[in-house]
């Protein structure tokens, strides 16, 4: 989804989190608002890392960067992500969503980005959720997303666009967007998506790791005079 320039500056809030989708939403938004600010979350997630590369990759972005505390989710679900005594699950069973599954949390995320852009005079909410890639998110889907931008507008009276630049996009097509941006190597070694809080590549075989590495096996697979090394 492009974002639309007006006569006025454009600015966007990206909810960040230091792994490789939002890190692509960052500089995608930096390639198109004229102001960029990040938030993060912590919501009582097991690896401090996530947080402490989000914060040094938007450093190195040179935005601006907010740590809100949510801890309190980890007091009302039930999950392998705010839970230690849990086991990150390597296969997801059919009859149900994985256990890495927050409930509510791209709810609360936007809820309270949407507060905090407000009081900036930010409209444009960047997020990094996708469906192409779905993996038993219900708060991922696009349905729910647009459904969540109409709610804020109305509850708070505000013009909120949220933004999904991924939400179609395969791993693969990301990896190829942040090459596109430009910021192939800084995502592929400064982020984190491994589940079990490894940096860059990660564990290699949880879930999310799976995931990225395919897309990013397709991705060298596909192109012609890789150079990246």
């Amino acid at each position: 989804m492009a974002a639309i320039k007006t006569d006025l500056m454009s600015k966007a809030l990206v909810v960040f989190s230091g792994g490789q989708d939002s890190t692509t939403c960052l500089f995608w938004a930096l390639k198109n608002f004229d102001e960029v600010e990040t938030l993060c979350f912590d919501y009582g997630q097991r690896h401090r890392i996530e947080e402490e590369a989000a914060r040094s990759i938007a450093e190195k972005a040179g935005v601006p960067f907010t740590l809100l505390n949510l801890d309190l989710l980890k007091q009302i679900t039930h999950n392998s992500l705010t839970d230690q005594a849990m086991d990150v699950e390597e296969n997801k069973p059919d009859n149900r969503p994985p256990n890495t599954l927050v409930e509510g949390r791209n709810m609360l995320f936007l809820t309270f980005a949407a507060i905090f852009a407000k009081g900036r005079d930010i409209q444009n909410l960047v997020t990094g959720v996708g469906q192409a890639d779905y993996s038993g998110y219900p708060d991922c889907r696009n349905e729910f997303i647009r459904s969540l931008n109409q709610t804020l507008n109305l509850s708070m009276d505000y013009e909120f666009t949220i933004h999904t630049p991924l939400m179609w996009k395969t791993k693969e097509d990301i990896w190829a967007l942040a090459d596109e941006l430009g910021v192939f190597d800084l995502v592929r070694t400064e982020t984190v998506t491994c589940y079990n809080g490894i940096k860059g590549d990660g564990c290699g075989h949880c879930p999310a790791c799976r995931l990225r590495r395919n897309g990013l096996e397709n991705y060298l697979k596909n192109i012609s005079g890789f150079t990246h090394g």
